[in-house]
């Protein structure tokens, strides 16, 4: 565990107080179970502790906030060594450092499977809070961070490779843009969101809560050369995994215009008044197949 500027009680009490001056607190929770969001032979406790804090400050990022704080429940069998969690505690609270947060408290049951539960507060600094609904007809939409790369890592560990180690890497501990969500907030952002469950499902999310359609274009998409590589290997367009692949956690927002775009966010396409009530993304004017959301399933 672990205190910093916010931390007026840490842990060893019955619970932390941390003292967040805007006097709101963004606060978000996620569970990682073994088998399902991580495997123990393919991450080491270190990186599921990195991940763990990292998808969960994501989503305070994507509110425009910045993290303060991380509290941290962990289920494990009894045959667990002792070094899988001091390794995960290593990797939380490191995680947590890039962003200034730390661990205040948590705790830890018996279970059959190892189980992980993060729960992150935040401070919005006197920030509007950026939600999924404030896009509007006529905003650009634009992202910063990585895409595609989580899922080309998990495409090379699923055929037994480890290589190449960008990708790998990638599925294991993502790499968020935190510094980015609260700049869009300052800059004017209409809506953000965190890309978790690939990036067409998650604008997805914005245009619904926006009543909005979102038209990606394909060729504004950066498509790094490793996505591209491990793509090529598994014969599979690497544009498939840009706009579907998750747990990437770039983030995605929505801005007035191209004038208010950060510096380093790209911009992939613009929104517009919606084609029926509850929203729709299109790639190219087109429905994008497969991408796993009921919205995207029908071909155009």
């Amino acid at each position: 565990m672990t205190s910093n500027a916010a931390t007026l009680l840490g842990p060893g009490d019955d619970a932390a107080v941390v003292a967040v001056p805007d006097g709101r607190v963004v606060v978000t929770t996620d569970l990682l179970v073994d088998g399902r969001h991580f495997r123990r032979d393919w991450s080491t406790p270190y990186d599921v502790g990195r991940k763990a804090a990292a998808q969960n400050m994501a989503d305070i990022a994507a509110m425009g906030a910045v993290p303060v704080a991380l509290v941290v429940g962990l289920a494990t069998p009894p045959d667990i060594p002792a070094f899988w969690a001091e390794r995960l505690a290593d990797g939380l609270r490191e995680e947590a450092a890039r962003t200034g947060a730390a661990v205040v408290g948590g705790d830890v049951v018996r279970s059959d499977t190892v189980v992980v539960a993060v729960t992150a507060l935040g401070d919005l600094q006197g920030r509007t809070p950026v939600t999924r609904g404030g896009a509007r007809p006529g905003d650009v939409v634009a992202v910063i961070g990585r895409l595609g790369w989580a899922e080309a890592g998990l495409a090379a560990l699923r055929r037994g490779f480890r290589t190449p180690r960008a990708a790998v890497e990638a599925h294991r501990r993502p790499e968020p843009p935190y510094e980015a969500g609260p700049i869009a907030a300052d800059r004017g952002a209409t809506s953000m969101i965190d890309v978790s469950d690939g990036l067409l499902g998650d604008l997805g999310h914005v245009a619904v809560a926006s009543r909005i359609r979102i038209d990606v274009e394909s060729a504004a998409l950066p498509v790094a050369d490793v996505v591209a590589e491990v793509a090529a290997a598994c014969g599979v367009d690497p544009l498939r995994w840009v706009l579907t692949g998750g747990e990437d956690h770039a983030l995605a927002a929505t801005f007035p215009d191209r004038a208010a775009v950060p510096d380093g966010w790209v911009v992939i396409g613009r929104a517009h008044e919606p084609a029926g009530e509850t929203g729709d993304v299109v790639v190219d004017g087109r429905r994008y197949p497969g991408s796993g959301f009921s919205h995207f399933a029908a071909d155009a």
